[in-house]
C-alpha cells in the first residue's frame, strides 16, 4: 500500500469543505463505492474543515485524506499528508500548489472539477453547429488556460473573441465587447468573473444579446445559461473511490491530476425555446461520448 517512498496507507479520511447537497451526495457515493470495493467502515473516517486539526495530520502518515472542495484542500496542503483532492477547479488546485511547497505527485493529486476544453468545444459544435466564434471572458485565475483553448478551438474549426478582465468594475463593458463579436459564450470557471455577485447580471446581459451561454455548472443553467457540461456528484464520488482503491491496493495515485472521466449535459428549456433551439440533453451526452470514443 505504498503511495510514494516509504509511505504506507492503511485508512482513509474524507475531509469536506461544505455540507451542501453536492458535497453530501459526493461523500455518500464515495463511501458507498469504497465499501463495495472491500474497504471496511472502520477504515473510513470523516471530518469537516471546521473540526479538522492539521496538527494530527503530521503523525498520520498512513492515512490517505480525500478532500472535498477548495477549503479542505487548502488545509491539508499545509501538511505532509497524502491527499486526493476532488470537487476542485484546476485553477484553484494550481493556486494552492503555488502557495505551498506541495507538488503534484503520487501522494498529492486531484480529480479536477473542470471538464476538458476539447469536450466543451465538442458540445458546442454538436449543439450549435452554426456557431463559428466563441466568446470568452478571462479572469486572473483562468488566464493561464487561454493558450490551450486557442489551440483546441483551432483544432475544431472555431475562432475566439476574447477579453481579459483586469478590473471588475469594467466587467460588463468587456463582456459587451465580446458579445458583439461571438455566436456563443463559453463560461470558464473563474471566481473573479463568475460568482454570486455577477452571475445574474451576466446571464441577463447575454440573454438580451441573444448569445447562448455554455457553462460549467447545472446551477448556471437554472440561472439562465443555455447549456452546461458538468460531472455529477455520483460521477465524482465513483471516480474518487476508484483512485482511492487503487492507492490502497499498493499501486499509488496517478502522478498527475486527472480530469473527470464522465459527465452530464444540462439544458435550460426556456432559454432554448427563446433561441428557437430544440436540444436533447441525453442525445447530446451520447454524441459527445461517441465523439470521444467512449461506450
Amino acid at each position: 500500500m505504498t503511495l510514494s517512498g516509504t509511505l504506507l496507507v492503511k485508512k482513509l479520511v474524507i475531509v469536506s469543505s461544505d455540507s451542501t447537497a453536492a458535497f453530501k451526495e459526493t461523500e455518500q457515493k464515495l463511501i458507498s463505492e469504497l465499501k463495495a470495493g472491500g474497504v471496511s467502515a472502520q477504515d473510513i473516517g470523516m471530518s469537516s474543515v471546521a473540526s479538522f486539526s492539521p496538527i494530527s495530520v503530521a503523525v498520520e502518515s498512513t492515512t490517505l485524506y480525500i478532500t472535498l472542495g477548495v477549503k479542505a484542500t487548502e488545509a491539508l496542503a499545509k501538511t505532509n499528508a497524502n491527499v486526493l483532492s476532488v470537487l476542485i477547479p484546476r485553477s484553484s488546485f494550481e493556486r494552492i500548489l503555488s502557495r505551498t511547497e506541495r507538488k503534484p505527485s503520487r501522494s498529492f493529486s486531484a480529480i479536477y472539477l473542470d471538464q476538458s476544453l476539447s469536450r466543451q468545444l465538442a458540445l458546442i459544435r454538436l449543439a450549435l453547429p452554426q456557431a463559428k466564434r466563441i466568446g470568452v471572458l478571462w479572469g486572473a485565475d483562468s488566464w493561464a488556460k487561454a493558450p490551450a483553448l486557442r489551440t483546441a478551438a483551432a483544432a475544431q474549426g472555431f475562432m475566439l473573441a476574447e477579453a481579459g478582465l483586469s478590473d471588475p468594475q469594467n466587467m460588463f463593458a468587456e463582456l459587451q465587447q465580446v458579445l458583439n463579436d461571438c455566436d456563443v459564450f463559453l463560461a470558464v470557471a473563474d471566481p473573479n468573473v463568475f460568482n454570486s455577485n455577477t452571475i445574474q447580471n451576466l446571464l441577463l446581459t447575454t440573454f438580451r444579446a441573444r448569445v447562448p451561454v455554455v457553462a460549467f455548472s447545472p446551477a448556471y443553467v437554472q440561472a439562465g445559461a443555455l447549456l452546461a457540461l458538468h460531472a455529477s456528484p455520483q460521477h465524482i464520488g465513483a471516480q474518487a473511490a476508484a483512485v482511492a482503491l487503487q492507492a490502497l491496493s499498493g499501486k499509488g495515485m496517478p502522478e498527475h491530476p486527472l480530469e473527470s472521466n464522465d459527465f452530464e449535459v444540462s439544458i435550460n428549456a426556456h432559454v432554448a425555446r427563446s433561441l428557437n433551439l430544440s436540444l436533447d440533453a441525453k442525445a447530446l451526452r451520447a454524441e459527445v461520448r461517441r465523439w470521444e470514443g467512449l461506450p
